[in-house]
């Protein structure tokens, strides 16, 4: 059993006047008050001067092995050009044993001097005589090697796989690109020969979550191989780390297929305390940065380019109603309006039959029509968005949807506005995990469409109330709900959007207990 212990601070944020501390017995909130008042002989006390109490930050759309991907793995994210990234695959190189699977994740052509992805040509003279494979920081586009695509019997023969596609040069060889679902014709080859990952890493991730102030997350778990890290099966590593978690994970199976989905929900119901079945997770489309959302009219720096569609009708509906009927929720990846459209459709259809409208949730909703921003509202789905993308798309993103489009993407303020129910996410490894920096991006929105801005406490609740409630999570703070809060040493209400961005959190109390974890380093410290 936790201790009984009244944690005290300067205030706490959004609370009465006065209120500045937090009774916890059982891991369970008894009381919230002045701490003078609440005060008694034999309760613990935590006192943090200058400090500021808040509701313990959740992530609606995390993927938590990914994530441990990117504390274990090569992250090529800052790499400037070719050459930089081929130093980068030299130093793994040099560090695994020969012909071993090289896995690079977070790359960004964005940010290369180049301005391109490389290519099999490009990766063969990093090296040559093992598979290499780099994912895009999107992950839904990757770069491969000659090796690998000879590994993997990919050929000028090799035709697309639905969802996906692989780049070709002018003799209609694979150029080593690969889209979507092209992915796996490859990864789920040479994946044999990478180093997979660990449980126990899986377990040091979730701790520097909490450090961030994480309590809970929305976990997208594959059953089979997952992104970014090239290791398979993922939900059988996730599993394995299930008992020593340091955070709750609501757990989304990222699958199609009814009876998977039905199987990984008996897996993660007997998983333990911090690990919880919350549903299903579809694909839809892609990513704006690898040109395969799908979308209603062409990409401006790509005409002809509508980007690709990686789900039918029967399908979505078909794990959609698997999911409802074993207590799930059904979330589906969307990025493109023409994306967003669809899913809207789907979820008209699962509403028809009696799918209650919280139970639906829209997965970026990033690029929307006027119309679907009000039928999102009239509808009362979820849009589970992710306010970070802001920061790494600001400088391309006009470049690839126009000025026409812009006004309509990433809208914060029109979804909420029109009455949209709205959480908060990072997508990490996409984008760092720390919640605040979703905050603060919620605020100053990358200095982009600065209309769809979001108020201080409005941006905060993304990442507290409104992400519990697309966890199923009772009410953040209220007494009886789950002692899960955290330490700031700002009040985001008070604070400019570059304050909460380098706020520090002192502790994190998960139900009830402080875990006193430390952040892994500057680069995904946020």
């Amino acid at each position: 059993m936790t201790t009984a212990r009244l944690v005290v601070a300067d205030s706490l944020i959004g609370g009465e006047s006065g209120t500045n501390a937090i009774h916890i017995e059982a891991g369970s909130i008894v009381a919230i008050g002045n701490a003078d008042d609440m005060r008694r002989e034999g309760l613990v006390e935590d006192r943090y001067e200058g400090a500021h109490l808040a509701p313990g930050l959740r992530d609606a759309h995390f993927h938590p092995v990914g994530y441990t991907a990117a504390l274990e793995r090569m992250v090529v994210k800052d790499a400037s050009d070719f050459d930089a990234l081929q130093v980068l695959v030299s130093q793994a190189a040099s560090q695994m044993e020969p012909g071993g699977t090289l896995v690079g994740i977070r790359m960004d052509d964005e940010t290369l001097q180049e301005r391109r992805l490389p290519t099999r040509t490009d990766l063969d003279e990093m090296v040559a005589d093992r598979p290499l494979i780099l994912y895009r920081y999107c992950g839904h586009i990757a770069s491969v090697n000659t090796a690998a695509l000879e590994l993997a019997g990919v050929d000028a023969d090799t035709p697309d796989p639905a969802g996906g596609s692989l780049d070709r040069d002018s003799s209609g060889m694979p150029s080593g690109v690969l889209r979507e679902t092209a992915i796996g014709l490859v990864s789920d080859v040479i994946g044999d020969r990478a180093a997979g990952l660990h449980p126990d890493a899986v377990v040091r991730a979730s701790q520097h979550m909490s450090a961030m102030g994480i309590t809970a997350v929305g976990a997208m778990v594959t059953p089979g191989s997952g992104l970014w890290c090239d290791t398979a099966p993922e939900l059988d590593v996730f599993l394995a780390a299930a008992p020593e978690l340091a955070v709750t994970m609501h757990t989304l199976a990222a699958t199609t297929d009814p009876d998977e989905l039905e199987a990984a929900h008996h897996r993660l119901n007997k998983a333990g305390p911090n690990v919880r079945f919350l549903g299903v997770k579809m694909f839809s489309d892609g990513s704006l940065g690898g040109h395969t959302a799908a979308m209603n009219a062409p990409f401006s720096d790509r005409p002809g380019e509508l980007g690709t569609t990686r789900l039918g009708m029967s399908e979505a509906l078909a794990a959609g109603r698997r999911s409802l009927a074993l207590g799930g929720m059904v979330a589906i990846h969307a990025i493109g309006d023409r994306a967003c459209g669809f899913v809207l459709d789907v979820f008209e259809r699962l509403l028809d039959e009696g799918a209650e409208p919280t139970d639906l949730r829209i997965e970026h909703a990033s690029v929307l029509t006027p119309e679907d921003i009000l039928r999102i509202a009239r509808l009362g789905v979820v849009a589970s968005i992710q306010p970070a993308f802001l920061a790494s798309e600001a400088s391309w993103i006009e470049k690839r949807l126009g000025p026409d489009r812009l006004p309509h993407t990433y809208p914060f303020r029109s979804l909420l506005d029109a009455g949209a129910r709205l959480a908060g996410g990072s997508d990490c490894p996409v984008e760092p995990p720390h919640p605040l920096h979703g905050v603060a991006s919620a605020r100053d929105r990358g200095g982009l469409v600065l209309e769809e801005s979001l108020s201080a406490i409005e941006a905060f609740d993304l990442f507290t109330f409104g992400a519990a409630a697309a966890l199923r999570q009772p009410q953040p703070l209220a007494i009886g709900s789950p002692a899960d809060l955290v330490v700031l040493d700002i009040d985001p209400m008070a604070s400019t959007p570059s304050e909460v961005r380098n706020g520090e959190i002192l502790e994190t109390y998960h139900a009830g207990v402080p875990t006193s974890f430390k952040p892994p380093g500057p680069a995904w410290n946020g």
